[in-house]
């Protein structure tokens, strides 16, 4: 039973009670005909019909309206209360959906408005100290400028945690550069595993190497040990010393390790790539592709300089109704790849990370109708599904709405762009992330096994 949802116990105690009583009436009913002359058997059954028709009558009536006016908003203030404790949600809550609970909701307000004051509190000190590491930041970044090299660090586990934008444009030449890849998804092993075998032996912490590429390009400079346990950085000649440098970091890395079973693995140890596409129309059988954007989302972030967006060319002329829904033209796209090319570009962007999309099944249909030679065997989550988990099934779905209860800005120059709408479905799955685990939901299998409970809500706003 606890397992249930609350919305699941009410009915369920409704329809014991309404059987029940059926039951106890039906009971009275043989009682009192056995002990009759026997010859009033009719009147009993129509007696036992009616009164059963009534009482299920009845207890759906009651269940009907306490479902409305109190599991309903007991499941929406719960919902409601987690996105202010989880999500980063600072405005006061709707107090009308809930107005017959009595003091119930008056309390949670108080209680999300104390929090509220609280976390602005913290938010402050956050500033403070976020404005002294873009500070550090910028220093850095101009140190590293003046630096005629290339520069990575890379965990022990060979994961990259750091790049420049000259890194960026040497690493893109193989595939696209990302937080959390495998170095060796770019350079060839031999070479790197050679010099820091080399290391210790040299007595020294710095020693020239030669890496070659995937594709078999050279590049000369040296790797340098960061200490135990922190990995090491490499140093190469840059492609264009200068260009702007960029960076492209998360430390959190540095201790991580790849990800053996994604099911047991904690929600922030993945690595998400979240996408959006728009099309000629909303037939995947008959439509095609026009846009791709994506984000990838590490240690529970927005990566921003990790972004996919292309224009794609559909091959057929585009209707002019969908272009007033996403605004683009057939000039647009003119000169813009085939989905084919467009579609193999954003699955190298999104090797071994987790698919997330609103409605994903839609956009994966398009994805997979024009994969070509690539599959898309991704792990996927859907945020209707993640909406549903954690805000009931009966609530609106739509990315407005889950946008509206997470405080998440949809601007209306970007709403209906591919770019735009990934990246507002990305910040809406860092607030819903930090929601599942304040629901206990520690994991990626256990989120797994939480949506398929509601996977009809998907299959019905495809079908419907």
């Amino acid at each position: 039973m606890e397992r249930l949802s609350l919305r699941t116990r009410v009915f369920l105690f409704f329809a014991i009670l309404g059987l029940g009583a059926i039951a106890v009436t039906g009971a009275g009913l043989l009682l009192g005909y056995r002990q009759s002359d026997g010859t009033a058997g009719s009147p009993f059954v129509t007696a036992g019909i009616v009164a059963g028709f009534g009482i299920l009558g009845l207890t759906a009536g009651i269940w009907l309206l306490f479902d409305e006016n109190v599991a309903k908003p007991v499941e929406r203030l719960a919902a409601d209360l987690r996105a202010r404790a989880h999500g980063g949600v600072m405005r006061d809550l709707d107090l009308s959906t809930a107005r017959y609970l009595g003091d119930l909701a008056p309390a949670a307000a108080a209680v999300s408005k104390r929090l509220s004051s609280a976390t602005l509190d913290a938010a402050d000190t956050v500033a403070q100290r976020t404005a002294e590491l873009a500070f550090e930041t910028q220093q850095l970044t101009a140190i590293l400028t003046d630096i005629p090299l290339a520069v990575m660090m890379v965990n022990p586990a060979n994961q990259i945690v750091l790049y420049d934008g000259q890194s960026a444009e040497l690493l893109e030449a193989e595939a696209p550069a990302r937080l959390n890849a495998s170095l060796f998804d770019y350079l060839k092993e031999d070479a790197i595993r050679a010099a820091i075998e080399e290391l210790p032996r040299s007595g020294q912490r710095r020693i020239a190497l030669v890496a070659e590429s995937r594709s078999g390009r050279f590049y000369s400079g040296h790797l340098r040990m960061l200490g135990e346990g922190a990995g090491y950085m490499l140093m190469l000649e840059p492609l264009t010393p200068d260009a702007e440098r960029p960076l492209t970091y998360d430390f959190g890395l540095i201790r991580s390790e790849p990800t053996k079973d994604q099911r047991s693995a904690a929600l922030r140890s993945l690595t998400y790539v979240i996408f959006d596409t728009e099309t000629t129309g909303l037939d995947p059988e008959r439509d095609e592709i026009v846009q791709i954007g994506a984000v990838r989302v590490v240690n529970g972030r927005i990566i921003a300089g990790e972004r996919y967006d292309t224009l794609v060319n559909p091959g057929r002329p585009i209707p002019p109704g969908s272009t007033k829904v996403h605004g683009i033209s057939d000039d647009m796209v003119a000169s813009a790849p085939s989905a084919t090319d467009g579609v193999a570009g954003f699955h190298a962007f999104a090797r071994d990370a987790i698919l997330v999309a609103h409605n994903a099944p839609f956009d994966l249909a398009f994805l997979r109708r024009a994969s070509g030679d690539v599959s898309f065997d991704h792990p996927v989550l859907d945020t209707v599904l993640l909406s549903a988990v954690l805000f009931g099934g009966s609530a609106v779905h739509t990315l407005d709405a889950l946008a509206d209860r997470l405080d998440v800005d949809i601007a209306g120059n970007v709403r209906h762009t591919a770019i735009g709408d990934a990246l507002a479905t990305a910040q809406v799955f860092i607030g819903c992330l930090a929601m599942l685990e304040g629901r206990g939901f520690e994991t990626f299998g256990s989120v797994l096994s939480e949506v398929r409970k509601h996977e009809r809500i998907v299959q019905d706003l495809n079908h419907g």
